[in-house]
């Protein structure tokens, strides 16, 4: 249940905060009052898409909160993402900069609008006002039939994708058989010619290493055996001087035993100095000054050279080049077997597509009918005499298969007696549009409810579902939206004093001036101010002793 919504520097709104109870929550006020700003700031915290326009003018930045009681399911989500609980309430926060970028906070720690977009279904349904017969198309009608239904898309989807990559997979073979054609001979040429470099990886490095030292091996020679004498060879070696030290400490340390690990040391050092001397040595008597290796040597870089700009920066890259223009041949010289079994992998992805789309529609023609019945006795308790029908069309074809399946649905009523069922895009009423959705939503959602087998925690949100109607049709909304509100948390925008005559609490929403700019309050209504309020509604600015009598009624026949 949604507890408060605060908004600071949002359009209108300087600082404004509501609270939210159970039951009918209604939402009244002139218009141009900012009534359904509060909701479009609500979608706002449900992930919705933000934009430096709703900056209040002069602000640096606007921001948007509420705070929800928690669900099981939003602890699971939070833990998921590595957010803390708060306790047994979901706190979100999003700010939004006049330079249009944003921060997201849930439980005051940083997070994401898509942990948003993970936690609305868990604690929001919002139907904006923008929600009308132009965004409920086929596709928008065929989510609400798999919602109602609790059909899962997701198995169709991989079965899809399997379906839609092995099409692409072998319209790319047969597509690019003439380019592969063309290329044929040029990849053979680059094949033989890594293949006949019989290429080592990171041989480069060790040949250039082994070419520094034929091009100067005479110094590398007489800096070798010169360090060799200093160190051993010579008579004035270090070797020698060591000797003789160690000697001498060593006579010290027969009449002094402080000098007995001075000795070792020198000794240790003595044997440092012959191993040195000795690697010295060999790699002076290593050192080949052949003109015919280093001649060698060269040539073979400047092959590798020549490769590396035509195939790579380094060896492997070049020998990973050869592999994969080797693969090209073997795909072209395979062909036939290839093609087979690009074929018989498609064929198989169409037969599970189209067994879990035959699956698919099965379900979605049963919940149709269900769908169609519910929501046909909703429309008509919303005085209205209506016929309602779901319809489910397969289309088979392949053109027609999508990641959701190959059915269109497309929902069908007739308003009055004797006339045949029409789309339901075929409406010219408002007024009966506006009660066919929200019927429509109520069937679904109290479904849902009895699917759960419990209460949902969504709060639903309805921004002037009332558009269009009056009198007996208007009371029967406010008559659903009660009925509906005993079951969950109902939060609805109205202009209708017949609708606001049911709020389980009434909340108005009042703009004033105060030093030369515009600001907005939100304010509960107690019962005395709850009749004022529908006294205007049904009057308009001047509210009379008829009105407020008439608004009392109204109020006390909506307890009855």
């Amino acid at each position: 249940m949604l507890v408060e919504l605060h908004a600071e520097n949002y359009a209108v709104f300087d600082h404004a905060s509501a609270s939210f109870g159970p039951g009918l929550n209604l939402l009244t006020g002139e218009t141009g009052a900012g009534k359904s700003i509060l909701v479009d700031a609500l979608a706002l915290l449900m992930g919705g898409k933000s934009s430096a326009e709703v900056v209040r003018h002069g602000a640096g930045r606007a921001v948007v909160s509420c705070v929800f009681e928690s669900t099981p399911g939003t602890e699971s989500i939070l833990e998921a993402n590595g957010i803390d609980a708060e306790g047994a309430e979901v706190i979100l926060r999003r700010e939004i900069a006049s330079n249009a970028k944003g921060r997201v906070f849930v439980n005051n720690q940083p997070a994401t609008v898509a942990v948003l977009k993970q936690l609305a279904p868990e604690l929001a349904l919002v139907h904006a006002q923008t929600e009308s017969l132009a965004s409920f198309d086929q596709a928008q009608q065929r989510l609400l039939l798999d919602r109602f239904a609790g059909i899962s898309t997701d198995a169709i989807a991989e079965a899809y994708a399997c379906w839609r990559a092995a099409q692409d997979k072998l319209n790319d073979l047969l597509q690019g058989e003439q380019d592969r054609l063309r290329m044929v001979d040029l990849w053979t040429y680059q094949r033989k010619e890594i293949e006949q470099a019989r290429l080592e990886p990171g041989e480069d490095e060790s040949l250039e290493t082994e070419k520094r030292v034929l091009a100067n091996a005479e110094k590398l020679y007489a800096a070798a055996m010169s360090a060799f004498d200093q160190l051993y060879e010579g008579s004035a070696s270090a070797e020698a001087a060591l000797r003789a030290a160690i000697r001498n400490v060593e006579e010290l340390a027969r009449y002094d035993a402080r000098f007995a690990e001075p000795a070792q040391q020198l000794a240790g050092a003595r044997a440092s100095i012959s191993d040195v001397a000795a690697t010295l040595r060999d790699y002076a008597e290593g050192i080949n000054a052949s003109p015919e290796r280093l001649a060698e040597i060269e040539d073979r870089l400047a092959l590798l050279d020549r490769l590396k700009r035509k195939y790579g920066k380094t060896v492997a890259e070049v020998i990973a080049f050869g592999e994969d223009v080797a693969g090209k041949l073997a795909e072209v010289e395979d062909r036939d077997e290839i093609l087979k079994a690009l074929r018989a992998g498609l064929e198989k992805a169409s037969a599970d597509y189209r067994k879990a789309a035959s699956g698919l529609t099965a379900e979605r023609k049963t919940a149709a009918a269900r769908l169609a019945r519910l929501a046909e006795a909703q429309i008509n308790s919303l005085a209205m005499r209506s016929r309602f029908q779901v319809a489910v069309t397969s289309t088979e074809e392949e053109s027609r298969w999508t990641a959701a399946g190959w059915d269109e649905v497309e929902y069908r009523i007739a308003t009055n007696p004797g006339e045949p069922l029409k789309p339901l895009v075929e409406i010219a009423s408002g007024g009966e549009l506006s009660r066919v959705l929200l019927a429509l939503k109520v069937a679904v959602e109290e479904s849902s409810s009895k699917a759960r087998k419990k209460t949902t925690p969504r709060t639903l949100v309805f921004d002037e579902i009332d558009i269009g109607i009056g009198g007996r049709a208007a009371e029967a909304v406010g008559q659903k939206l009660k009925a509906l509100g005993r079951a969950q948390q109902v939060l609805c925008v109205t202009h209708l004093p017949q609708i606001a005559a049911f709020a389980d609490q009434h909340l108005a929403v009042e703009k004033r001036e105060k030093d030369g700019r515009t600001q907005t309050r939100i304010r509960v209504l107690d019962e005395r101010a709850r009749t004022q309020e529908v006294a205007r509604m049904l009057s308009g600015a001047k509210v009379t002793g008829t009105s407020l009598e008439h608004a009392a009624q109204m109020i006390a026949a909506s307890r009855s």
